[in-house]
């Protein structure tokens, strides 16, 4: 696992052990970086289900302004700190470790652009799209970028909130969600 492009490009990042945290492909990565490639530079971002921190450390290595990390997890949120550490990236950055529900109601700022890459057998990938739509933590053009298995179906979401774009990579699905 690599970062792709940008300041920290060819930086390999530390993986979690075990099969709790299953980090996005490389090949998946890279199509959400076509998708979005110019939606990042001078923007927030939160990764709000972090794991190892690759997608938000992506975006800060193509110059994003700042990225905002969030994983229940405490050895997820070691990882996520010693990754930024190791592509120097760690000024622009906030880890939180706590559950992704205690957490949105108290976020203070909008995002340009939110990661929702919950583990695929839950329902917690519709519970956060719910709750971002509640508390309107997405700046006005911003996106949200869901990863889920290919067989997911998102539910309507409010205005301004809309789905705008699936993409398939083989057994997997990446949702693009855009705010009004």
């Amino acid at each position: 696992m690599r970062v792709i492009t940008g300041t920290a490009k060819g930086r390999r990042l530390k993986e979690l052990k075990g099969n709790e945290t299953r980090p996005t492909t490389d090949r998946v990565k890279e199509g959400i970086f076509n998708i979005i490639q110019f939606d990042i530079e001078g923007r927030r971002v939160l990764d709000l289900f972090g794991g190892t921190g690759q997608l938000g450390i992506e975006c800060l290595s193509r110059g994003a302004a700042g990225a905002t990390f969030v994983d229940a997890r405490a050895d997820a949120c070691r990882l996520i700190r010693d990754n930024l550490a190791l592509t120097g990236l760690s000024d622009r950055a906030r880890v939180l470790t706590a559950d992704y529900a205690s957490v949105l109601p108290s976020l203070r700022e909008k995002y340009d652009i939110i990661f929702l890459d919950p583990p695929y057998q839950t329902k917690l990938l519709e519970r956060s799209l719910e709750l971002i739509s509640q508390f309107d933590i997405l700046r006005e053009h911003g996106i949200i970028v869901c990863e889920s298995g290919w067989d997911k179906t998102l539910p309507a979401l409010s205005p301004p909130y809309g789905e705008y774009r699936a993409y398939r990579y083989g057994q997997i699905k990446i949702t693009v969600c855009r705010r009004s």
